[in-house]
């Protein structure tokens, strides 16, 4: 397999398109990933994508690509997980990978308890408020500093 960029999206994710469309955009997850292939198509690379709603699902994703050679890095939105997951803290520090936080909306201009982040402090770079293009900073960010 190619070298690649994994892109895990967490809960309510499947929803956009049509979840709070004044804040999330219209964009669908499919757009997203399809945004993120071509992206990383550009840099010779190839894309992953998972979406869940489950935490630990999202760590299983999170230990598979730090334990795969392959991987370059990690897009990693984890949506409502971003402000209660230790479990995901601990996977990215466990492993090593290299994460891009990522966000939809900037979390900051919203209510208080969004405003604290678990992933911040072990990401590589975060990136908020660029709506679906937020993405592919993300995936050129990794790309550009592969290796």
């Amino acid at each position: 397999m190619a070298r690649r960029i994994v892109v895990l999206n967490g809960p309510n994710l499947n929803l956009l398109g049509t979840r709070e469309p004044d804040v999330y955009g219209t964009d669908t997850l499919a757009d997203v990933e399809a945004w993120c292939a071509q992206r990383a198509a550009a840099h010779g690379l190839e894309v992953s994508c998972r979406q869940s709603n489950h935490e630990g699902a999202l760590v299983d994703a999170l230990q598979e690509a730090g334990a795969d050679p392959e991987v370059v890095g990690v897009v990693l939105n984890a949506a409502a997980y971003t402000h209660t997951s230790v479990a995901l803290l601990d996977a990215v520090k466990a492993t090593g990978v290299r994460v891009v936080e990522v966000h939809l909306s900037n979390p900051h201009a919203r209510e208080p308890f969004r405003h604290t982040s678990y992933i911040s402090p072990v990401a590589e770079a975060v990136i908020a408020g660029a709506g679906v293009r937020g993405y592919g900073y993300a995936v050129d960010h990794l790309a550009s500093t592969d290796g």
